[in-house]
């Protein structure tokens, strides 16, 4: 093994007797002092040697503090100190809070609303883009969470939300203005209303110990409760929406009349009938119905066995469904019945159950013609119940628990059903095929199943993919990765890492997933590396794995390559990383106290193909020592691993041991990182040490404490600088510092709103590398993913203009007359827009219209109607030119050959209908039925003579129908050819162009 050395922050020098600090001097004594002896020659002379030694070592004292101090003036020269940096900014790629609230359609189903902690995203029914955000700039939204939100009913363009801070607020989402606010000083949770009750809706309101104030233009001060939401009580009211003071010009309304309806629990629901009879609402193990003609009487309450979760009124009849925690969905037949004698009583009520939920019913909703229910939940399962039969049918696996389930409405084609997903997603299903026809996120992320899972693991998976310019981020299921494209703000792909199978908990314990701890890519973003990790329990023995992926550009997916078992036995790995040399190693440190280097192998099969595999290089270790962590040099040609105390620099080929750094400032290390673009320093970081060496000098830099817990660090590519995440007093918050190598104080202090896991460099477009600005990219402690730096440029969807939701192309409806029998062949189209429906560009692909025979044979439409769409995909439409200059040159070709009576046979690729009249098209026929009824032996046909049609003249600005061939009706005679050629109809053959008709594609 190569020799240790050991590197000091100066140089040793052995302690003196002078220099030995002497005891505290004694109290004064009155005592005579002890008596002088006189000193002979021998002691003389040792005293003179002794003087001797003394000037010799306080010489070389001297020297070695003159040479630090040159040495340090040196470097001070030249590494001159930085200028300060500019405070980071941030925004999120995130939603910061998915409510559960069901989305909202409009009521042509082009757009649809999603509530997003204080604001309202409206996003395209077709394409799932959010097309704009309330409130605009120029408005003043909501400052706590919006809770829920309704279409106006008297105004189908006007939205109503209500928030935790206490107001209505009343939205024209065309405009994208708010039209007036009405403030009632206590949270908000539920809201609803019916076209029959006009200027009014109901709200369930927290009960408010003390009463806000809310005059003039001060905001209101709602008193939120701190007891849990199962815990708090409600309020049920009816409030009026017109101001009681509307030309008093203030920010805050009051309303003209408020009536209380009754008291409640936590409200899991509020509606009302469809009749607009009655109002509902469910709360705690109880169902509360109050007739909306007689409020003042109260609620009638109706007792459930189980605590109710969601509530859906049936759209034709007067009755209600309501879902539970122990997985029942339950039909209440309970409107109709008699007013009882005593109010505010609890009854029973007659109900029929659907039971096939382990969990807790998240949602329920009828469809559009109440003849199916539809329950969601923790299963990630839809069940769609048939209400007359009581069957069932099921859409599984739809990606992540349902919170929500909406029947979308206005749909010119067919109904659909809206999932709002546990990881900010939203999914549609077809009804007519009952699968997945597309699903809309930005970044899957959940932050209550990511929370359980990421507790038993420190490490947090996030990479960047220079070739993609994408982030490579843990998904909503703890054993996948997500591909997310922050230039286009949308989820690209996602990455199963450890196939699952994607169940539910067990009862109240939550099942093991397998779950990846560790992503890295290579820096030329061709191969990525990953951990995932198992853990076992009694009855399970663990797994661990890494797998190497390779990067397949024209896919633009990751390909899994090699899969190790066990690389480190069944301990966990402490570290992963890519050389960045041409010559590229990955290497490994785990708990069994070994260094693994990999290696590409390469060989080849029986048929000369080249086949590319990792398999193991090296494996080493350091006095039995743990490797915590591992880093390599900018150009690969050093290896750093870090030990408890100390840091350990290997060759990269031979994996020789150069030089250890002893660190006693930092009894444990955590991390180690090289410093700037040539790689002198190195960062040594353990708990609230920080410790800068230079490599070269072999010597410590500066060493600093800090007053809390070092998270992480990352530092510059280019740069010699570095920014740090440390710990703070408040638990919700994260500190953030930039130091340079050539100082302990730091260019940039300043404290972020949000906690931080995992922290990366994310290369800013169009920037220079020498710049000194810092571009970062981080996952939060509620699993939220956050772009810092100077100059951040990402599209936010708050900045679109609320203009663009008037330019979306609405889908014509179709009649009653044309649902049953298709729309008519003779209507006014154009050219342009027939064509232009055909896309000729592209060859016709099985695969994309294959999924149009996977409905079943009933709901199938008939064949006919197949036959010319897919022909047009098959066939490539001619140019209007070609075909005028084949018309005209076939018409000439024939006139010259011709000898007998001739007749067009040219027919042109297409016929503009639109410009053709029906008079014109029954005008066509006239000359044939003249001449067929002019015939001696009408209506029996026997005259062999040729019939001829003739057009009316047409409009040269269009190509009329050309007439049909002369039809024969008597077989011609075969032994007469001059009776033949008399008989038959003339039908020359052409030796011009070809007749014009669709080509193969």
């Amino acid at each position: 093994m190569a020799a240790v050395k050991v590197i000091n922050h100066t140089p040793f020098v052995p302690r003196l007797p002078k220099d030995v600090p002497l005891p505290p001097s004694p109290a004064e004594s009155t005592s005579p002092p002890p008596p002088v002896k006189k000193k002979s020659r021998k002691s003389k002379m040792r005293e003179r040697d002794r003087e001797k030694v003394k000037e010799g070592v306080q010489g070389m004292k001297k020297q070695g503090e003159q040479e630090r101090g040159n040495t340090n003036e040196q470097h001070k020269s030249e590494m001159p100190q930085p200028e300060p940096l500019k405070p980071l900014t941030w925004t999120s790629l995130t939603d910061s809070n998915s409510n559960s609230h069901p989305p909202i359609f409009t009521k042509d189903g082009s757009h649809f609303f999603s509530i997003v902690g204080e604001r309202i995203k409206i996003h395209s029914t077709s394409s799932g883009k959010v097309i704009s955000t309330l409130p605009g700039p120029q408005d003043d939204g909501h400052q706590d969470i919006i809770t829920s939100a309704i279409l106006s009913a008297h105004n189908a363009f006007q939205l109503i939300t209500v928030s935790l801070d206490g107001t209505i607020k009343v939205w024209d989402f065309l405009e994208g203005i708010l039209l007036h606010t009405i403030n009632l000083e206590q949270p908000i949770h539920h809201v609803c209303g019916h076209e029959k009750i006009k200027d009014y809706v109901f709200v369930a309101t927290a009960k408010a110990k003390k009463k806000g104030s809310g005059d003039g233009d001060e905001q209101p001060k709602p008193n939120r409760s701190t007891k849990a939401p199962s815990e708090e009580s409600c309020i049920i009211l009816r409030v009026s929406l017109k101001p009681q003071n509307p030309a008093s010009g203030t920010k805050w309304h009051k309303s003209s009349q408020i009536t209380p309806v009754g008291k409640t629990r936590y409200t899991a629901g509020l509606a009302v009938s469809a009749s607009g009879e009655w109002l509902i609402a469910v709360a705690g193990h109880k169902a509360y119905v109050a007739q909306v003609s007689a409020l003042k009487s109260g609620f009638t309450k109706y007792v459930s066995p189980d605590a109710l979760t969601c509530l859906a009124v049936h759209p034709l009849e007067d009755y209600f469904a309501t879902g539970d925690a122990k997985g029942v969905v339950r039909l209440w037949y309970c409107l109709n019945q008699g007013k009882p004698a005593v109010a505010n009583v609890e009854k029973r009520s007659p109900t029929s159950e659907l039971h096939w939920h382990a969990h807790a019913v998240s949602s329920v909703a009828f469809t559009m013609n109440g003849s199916y229910l539809l329950s969601g939940g923790e299963e990630a399962v839809l069940v769609i119940w048939q209400l007359y039969s009581g069957k069932k049918e099921f859409v599984p696996r739809v990606g992540s628990p349902i919170k929500s389930v909406v029947v979308s409405r206005g749909s010119a084609v067919e109904e659909e059903y809206l999932l709002g997903l546990a990881d900010a997603s939203f999914a549609f299903i077809s009804s007519a095929t009952l699968k997945l026809s597309r699903v809309f996120s930005r970044i899957k992320l959940n932050s209550i199943t990511s929370s359980a899972w990421a507790s038993s693991s420190s490490a947090t998976p996030l990479a960047v993919h220079s070739l993609s310019s994408t982030l490579v981020l843990p998904s909503s299921h703890p054993s996948s990765l997500q591909t997310y494209s922050p230039l286009s703000s949308m989820l690209v792909a996602e990455l199963e890492v450890s196939p699952s199978n994607r169940v539910s908990r067990q009862e109240e314990k939550m099942l093991e997933p397998s779950r990846v701890e560790r992503v890295v890519i290579s820096p030329s973003g061709e191969w990525m590396a990953t951990i995932d990790r198992r853990e076992g329990d009694e009855s399970f023995r663990g797994e661990i794995y890494l797998k190497m992926w390779w990067w397949d550009k024209k896919s633009a997916f990751w390909i899994l390559n090699t899969r190790v078992d066990r690389p480190h036995g069944l301990n966990k790995v402490t570290s992963l990383s890519f050389s960045p040399s041409d010559d590229i190693q990955l290497v490994t440190t785990g708990e069994d106290k070994n260094i693994k280097t990999w290696r590409i192998r390469s060989t080849k099969d029986k048929k000369g193909n080249i086949e590319v595999s990792w398999t193991s290089r090296s494996s080493f270790g350091l006095r039995l020592e743990m490797p915590r962590d591992s880093a390599w040099s900018p150009d690969g040609s050093l290896l750093a691993v870090a030990f408890d105390g100390s840091v350990a620099l290997y060759d990269s080929r031979s994996n020789a041991l150069h030089l250890t750094i002893v660190c006693p400032e930092c009894p444990k290390i955590s991390s180690i990182h090289f410093i700037g673009h040539h790689g002198q320093y190195i960062a040594v970081l353990g708990g609230p040490n920080l410790v800068v060496c230079d490599i070269i000098n072999r010597s410590v830099r500066w060493h600093r404490r800090h007053n809390h817990l070092y998270v992480t660090l990352v530092p510059h590519p280019h740069q010699d600088t570095f920014a740090m995440i440390h710990h703070s007093p408040s638990a919700t918050t994260n500190g953030l510092v930039v130091y340079s190598t050539s100082s302990s104080t730091p260019l940039l202090s300043q404290t972020l709103p949000f906690g931080i896991r995992n922290l990366v460099w994310y290369p800013a477009p169009n920037r220079s590398p020498r710049s000194r600005m810092f571009s970062l990219v981080g996952i939060t402690h509620t699993f939220g993913v956050v772009l810092l730096g100077h100059d951040i440029n990402v599209a936010d969807e708050a900045s679109l203009p609320t203009k663009a939701l008037q330019k979306g192309v609405a889908v014509p409806k179709r009649s009653l007359f044309e649902e049953m029998f298709g729309v008519p062949a003779l209507t006014d189209v154009s050219y342009n827009a027939v064509s232009s429906t055909i896309d000729t560009s592209l060859p016709w692909k099985s695969s994309e219209t294959g999924s149009v025979f996977d409905a079943p044979a009933y709901l199938m439409p008939p064949m006919q109607s197949l036959f010319e769409p897919l022909m047009n995909g098959f066939l490539k439409l001619r140019l209007k030119e070609n075909v005028d200059e084949e018309h005209q040159s076939g018409i000439q070709g024939i006139a010259d050959e011709m000898t007998t009576e001739t007749m067009e046979t040219e027919e042109p690729a297409f016929i503009e209908m639109g410009e053709v009249s029906n008079d014109d098209i029954l005008d066509t026929f006239i000359p044939f039925f003249k001449d067929m009824a002019g015939l001696p032996d009408y209506p029996f046909h026997s005259d062999t003579r040729p019939v001829a049609l003739t057009l009316p003249t047409t409009p040269s600005s269009y190509h009329a129908k050309p007439a049909p061939r002369t039809v024969a009706s008597q077989k011609p005679n075969l032994n007469a050819s001059s009776k033949k050629q008399a008989s038959t109809p003339s039908v020359p053959a052409k030796t011009g162009k070809k007749r014009s008709r669709h080509s193969l594609a």
